[in-house]
């Protein structure tokens, strides 16, 4: 019995009426080509699990530039509204930092993007994909869905991260290739002592709460940090598996608070959408229990280590499912070569995507654990990518460890993907695993931040073909505005090293 939701779906069959496009646009994904039988019977599915469910709330979402998950939370007897005529999100959005300062004129003609359906702070249209529906166990009988955003024309938003996913992803389904990525990513759990809510505090951006450690670090791996951290992992745990996403380990790791969360690989898009629901998850979860989980490179915290996201990557065959880094008496197959030849030689353009915050160049050129020079290695983590596997193994794949636990997942995996197709089109040459990663000074250096990785992303002539002008100097803009910002702010540093000496 689909009950109030069902009569909804039956009222859109009917011709149409004022309550039929409370929201969104009436039949707008049928200007799309979204509209497709297969859809249709998995939206019947979707409302019957709403009604047996109770769920009362869905949140539609986005994922903005920064990767910030954006939702408008609509109520459930909705949804099929909302799958039929898409949810309307302002186009401001896409000129916010992440302090959601706005940085351009939105209510220009053009919104400031040069593109007159993006004018006036408007709305554009977010379409839920619904193979990413569930429903949140941690939140009241609340649904959960990931959207592609539309603009007012019928056409594709260019700025949506997502699309620069698809867009890679396709690509290489021309080439008979699927994208296989695993997520492992390290975050800290820490306790807020005091939550900074007085109004003063609640500036843009707020003063972030006072914490304290769960307990000591550094006892890496040990078997009693674990099973002192184990009631908090246990909630995120359930969770993840909860929430349908593929779970592999948990780790305590080095750092006070510190854990590393990795994932079975997935293919293509759900790789990507996985890392999103990861991070929401283990935040949500960590807040309702008092707890604040960070995914940010190096805190400013005293005795707090550093946090990477590892990005292990391979490709297979779309017919037979074989892997195609995988060759016998071969450590990686020629395609699998060339591939990490184009991770190498766009590795300082990509940073701007796979590090895209000030904070996490600080890990790189920080930290003796970080990867901070444009080589590659046979199982040495020391190294930007470290080869798994080898000689015919099936399981042989590339890991980034380069990664910030911030990055945006669409555009890091994205990006990682087109790097490697410009690798396997021009046939590039990575050169031998290199043994010694930190010996290797006369390779060059990482960006030592992110003015120098924007500049290397603006002089990308690969990327700027592969996703457009529109999209790259949308995102350069982004990021210049937030540099801007951290170079004008006075820090602590300079206020104690001038202010009462001179």
């Amino acid at each position: 019995m689909l009950g109030v939701v069902g009569a909804k779906m039956a009222a859109n069959q009917r011709s149409a009426t004022s309550s039929d496009y409370s929201i969104g646009r009436l039949r707008f994904v049928e200007r799309t080509d979204r509209d497709t039988p297969q859809r249709k019977d998995k939206l019947d599915a979707i409302l019957a699990a709403i009604s047996e469910q109770n769920l009362e709330v869905v949140r539609i979402a986005f994922v903005d530039t920064h990767g910030i998950v954006r939702v408008r939370p609509i109520e459930a007897r909705l949804f099929s509204q909302a799958a039929c005529n898409g949810v309307p999100f302002t186009t401001a959005l896409f000129a916010m930092d992440s302090a959601n300062n706005i940085f351009q004129n939105v209510f220009s003609r053009d919104g400031g993007f040069g593109r007159d359906a993006m004018g006036g702070a408007g709305d554009m249209l977010a379409i839920p994909d619904l193979d990413t529906f569930r429903a949140l166990p941690w939140a009241h009988k609340c649904g959960w869905v990931l959207s592609d955003l539309y603009l007012s024309s019928g056409e594709r938003c260019p700025l949506d991260p997502r699309l620069v996913m698809q867009t890679a992803c396709g690509l290489l389904a021309e080439r008979g290739f699927t994208f296989v990525g695993g997520v492992e990513i390290e975050c800290h759990i820490l306790r807020i002592s005091h939550p900074r809510n007085d109004l003063i505090d609640c500036a843009q951006p707020a003063e972030p709460p006072q914490v304290e450690a769960l307990r000591h670090g550094y006892q890496y791996m040990a078997e009693n940090v674990l099973d002192e951290l184990e009631p908090i992992i246990t909630r995120i745990r359930h969770a993840l598996i909860s929430v349908g996403l593929p779970l592999r380990i948990v780790d305590a790791e080095w750092g006070p608070g510190q854990i590393e969360i990795s994932l079975d690989p997935l293919d293509d898009l759900a790789a990507a959408d996985a890392a999103v629901l990861l991070r929401s998850t283990v935040k949500q979860v960590c807040r309702r229990a008092g707890l604040l989980a960070s995914f940010m490179a190096k805190p400013a915290l005293p005795n707090v280590f550093s946090c990477g996201w590892h990005l292990h990557q391979s490709l297979r065959h779309r017919a037979s499912g074989a892997n195609v880094f995988a060759e016998a008496g071969k450590l990686l197959s020629d395609i699998g070569s060339h591939f990490v030849g184009g991770l190498l030689e766009n590795a300082c353009a990509s940073a701007a995507f796979s590090n895209p915050t000030v904070n996490g160049y600080k890990r790189l050129h920080a930290n003796p654990l970080a990867p901070n020079r444009v080589l590659w290695s046979y199982d040495n983590k020391g190294a930007m990518c470290r080869l798994v596997g080898g000689m015919g193994d099936q399981g042989t794949h590339i890991e980034n460890r380069s990664g910030d636990p911030a990055a945006n997942p669409y555009l890091y995996m994205g990006s990682q993907i087109l790097a490697g197709l410009d690798g396997i089109a021009n046939r590039l040459d990575p050169g031998d695993p290199l043994s010694d990663p930190y010996a290797q000074t006369q390779r060059p250096l990482m960006p030592t931040g992110l003015d120098e990785a924007i500049d290397a992303l603006s002089a990308s002539t690969m990327f700027r073909e592969a996703l457009g002008n529109e999209f790259i100097d949308h995102y350069i803009a982004v990021r210049r505005h937030e540099l801007r910002r951290f170079q004008t702010l006075v820090t602590d540093w300079e206020h104690r090293e001038y202010f009462e000496a001179f």
